[in-house]
C-alpha cells in the first residue's frame, strides 16, 4: 500500500471516529427542559418574515404577518360560577335550602368571551385575567375549530395577565418580539374573536407607548402596572387577550382594553407590551406566581400640577418625583430620598411613573436596578436592589394544593384564604367534572361541598377527607349535596352513588 492511500485511509478513520464519538455523545446528554419560553419559541420556530432578507411587499401587505399569526389566536369562553335564578323548589321551600341544581329552564351558567394567543407548541396561552377570573372552566376552540379544556397556571391581576395551558402538541404559536424596539407610527395588526366573530384581523398604527389609562387602580394593593402600547387598530369586546403584531408576525402586545363612552371600539385601543408579558408568562410557567421586586417608594410624575401642589419650580419637567421612601426598602438602602426626581432606569429615560414602574416589574426580588436621578439640580447614579413584598429578596413560589378523585370528580381542600374570605369553617372544592353524571346533576367545578343529606340526615364536610369518607359509606345511595361557588352563591345538586 502506498504512503498516500495509507494517509488517505487514517484520515478516513478519524473522520468516522469523530462522527462516532458526537453521535454517542449526543445519545448520553440528554436536553434539558425549558424553562422560559424564549427557550420553547426556539426549538421549532423559524421566522421568514424576519431578518436582513425581510422586505415589506409593495403596497404595505399585511397578508403574509396575519397568516402567521391568524392560526395561533384562539377563542376563549369561560364558564363562570353558577347563577341561579329564583325557582321555587319543594325543598327551598319547605326546609329554607338554596336553589337546585340540575339543567332546568333559567339554570344555565353566565358566560363571558376573549381571545388569547399561544406562545409555546405544547399548549401555552397567555390571555386577559379579566378573561377567565372566576372561571368554573375554560373552553379553548383553535382556528381549525378543535376545542380543549383549558387550565389555568397562573394570573396576575396588577397586569391583567394569565396563563392558560392545553394538553396537545405541535401547535402553531406567536413569538414574541421586542416591543421596546416597538415605533410611534409603526404599523401593527390586531387578532382576536370581536362580538363571537372567529380570526378577525384588523390593521393600525401604534399611537403612543407607556399610556396609563387607570383601568386597573386600586388591584392588589395599588401595585397595579399600565404601560400600555397605544394604537388605532379597531379592537372591540373579545378582542380582549388577543394578539398585537408587527408585520413581521411578532407579538408585541396584548390587547386588553378600549378607550369608549358605548363599550364599542371608538379610535383607540390598548395593550400589555411584549416585553412586560415574556416577563409575566415565565414567572407563572416557572413558579406559579408573578415575582415582583420593589424599589419601595412613592411616586408621582413631574408636571405642571405637581409643582403647584408642592408650591416650587423642579429643576426638569419630565421625571418620576419621589414623594417618600420605605423603610427597609431597595430604594432606602441605595440612597434615595423625597424629592429626588428619577430620570432614567437601566439606561433608558423614564419621563413618567408607566415608564418605571415598566422597567422594575421585568424584574424580580434580588435583582439590581441603575436608577439615574436629579438632587438639588445635580444628576446622580446608584445601584438598587429590588425586594419584594415581605421586605427580603426570596423566590415565593405557588404552593399547588393536592388533588383528590372520586367517579371522575376532582376535589382539593379549601386554602385558609378561601375559609376566611367565604366565612366557613370547612369543605370540599370541586376542580373538575369528568363524570357526565356528575355534570348531568348539576356539579360545577369552582362549587364548595359542606354538607351532604343521605337517609341518615345531615352531615358537615370539613375537608376532602371528610368528603370521601362520607361518599364511600354511602355508595349506592341518592344524595342532596349542598354548598355554595366563591362568589358566596349557594347551591345544591342531587346525585346517585355507583
Amino acid at each position: 500500500m502506498s504512503k498516500k492511500h495509507f494517509f488517505l485511509g487514517m484520515l478516513l478513520a478519524s473522520v468516522i471516529g469523530g462522527l462516532v464519538a458526537l453521535a454517542g455523545l449526543s445519545f448520553l446528554v440528554q436536553p434539558r427542559e425549558a424553562t422560559t419560553f424564549d427557550e420553547k419559541q426556539k426549538t421549532s420556530f423559524v421566522n421568514l418574515l424576519n431578518g436582513d432578507n425581510f422586505t415589506i411587499p409593495d403596497g404595505i401587505n399585511f397578508v403574509a404577518s396575519a397568516g402567521i399569526v391568524t392560526p395561533a389566536v384562539v377563542h376563549v369562553k369561560s364558564t363562570l360560577s353558577y347563577d341561579p335564578r329564583s325557582q321555587r323548589d319543594p325543598l327551598e321551600e319547605w326546609f329554607g335550602l338554596p336553589p337546585r341544581g340540575g339543567q332546568g329552564e333559567g339554570r344555565r351558567a353566565p358566560m363571558s368571551s376573549g381571545s388569547g394567543v399561544i406562545i409555546s407548541p405544547d399548549g401555552y396561552i397567555v390571555t386577559n385575567n379579566h378573561v377567565v377570573e372566576g372561571a368554573s372552566e375554560i373552553d379553548i376552540s383553535l382556528e381549525n375549530n378543535n376545542r380543549y379544556i383549558a387550565k389555568v397556571i397562573g394570573t396576575d391581576p396588577t397586569t391583567d395577565l394569565a396563563l392558560l395551558k392545553i394538553e396537545e402538541e405541535g401547535l402553531p404559536f406567536v413569538k414574541f418580539g421586542d416591543s421596546d424596539q416597538t415605533q410611534v407610527g409603526e404599523w401593527v395588526l390586531a387578532v382576536g374573536n370581536p362580538f363571537n366573530l372567529n380570526s378577525t384581523v384588523t390593521a393600525g398604527i401604534i399611537s403612543a407607548k407607556a399610556r396609563n389609562i387607570g383601568i386597573l387602580r386600586g388591584v392588589e394593593n395599588n401595585l397595579q402596572i399600565e404601560s400600555f402600547l397605544q394604537t388605532d387598530a379597531v379592537v372591540n369586546p373579545g378582542n380582549s387577550g388577543g394578539a398585537l403584531v408587527n408585520l413581521a408576525g411578532e407579538l408585541i402586545g396584548i390587547n386588553t382594553a378600549i378607550a369608549s363612552n358605548t363599550g364599542s371600539f371608538t379610535g383607540y385601543s390598548f395593550a400589555v407590551p411584549s416585553t412586560l408579558v415574556k416577563k409575566v408568562m415565565d414567572d407563572l410557567m416557572e413558579y406559579g406566581a408573578v415575582q415582583r421586586g420593589l424599589l419601595g417608594i412613592n411616586i408621582n410624575d413631574v408636571s405642571p400640577e405637581l409643582e403647584e401642589q408642592l408650591g416650587k419650580e423642579l429643576s426638569v419637567k419630565q421625571g418620576v418625583y419621589i414623594g417618600s421612601v420605605n423603610e427597609d426598602s431597595g430604594a432606602k438602602e441605595a440612597g434615595l430620598q423625597a424629592g429626588d426626581i428619577i430620570v432614567g432606569v437601566d439606561g433608558r429615560q423614564t419621563n413618567n411613573v408607566a415608564i418605571l414602574q415598566e422597567m422594575v416589574a421585568r424584574k424580580r426580588p434580588g435583582d439590581q436596578v441603575e436608577v439615574e436621578y436629579i438632587r438639588d439640580g445635580e444628576v446622580f447614579k446608584t445601584q438598587a436592589t429590588l425586594k419584594n413584598f415581605e421586605g427580603g429578596v426570596d423566590i415565593v413560589e405557588k404552593v399547588v394544593p393536592k388533588t383528590y378523585d372520586f367517579e371522575g370528580v376532582m376535589f382539593e381542600n379549601l386554602s385558609e384564604e378561601q375559609l376566611e374570605r367565604l366565612g366557613v369553617s370547612g369543605g370540599a372544592l370541586i376542580t373538575s367534572v369528568g363524570s357526565p353524571k356528575w355534570r348531568g346533576a348539576g356539579a360545577r367545578s369552582g362549587f364548595i361541598i359542606t354538607s351532604i343529606i343521605s337517609e341518615n340526615g345531615r352531615s358537615r364536610i370539613e375537608n376532602v377527607d371528610d368528603l370521601l369518607d362520607q361518599l364511600n359509606k354511602l355508595s349506592g345511595e341518592e344524595l342532596v349535596i349542598l354548598g355554595m361557588f366563591q362568589d358566596g352563591t349557594e347551591y345544591y345538586f342531587e346525585v346517585e352513588l355507583d
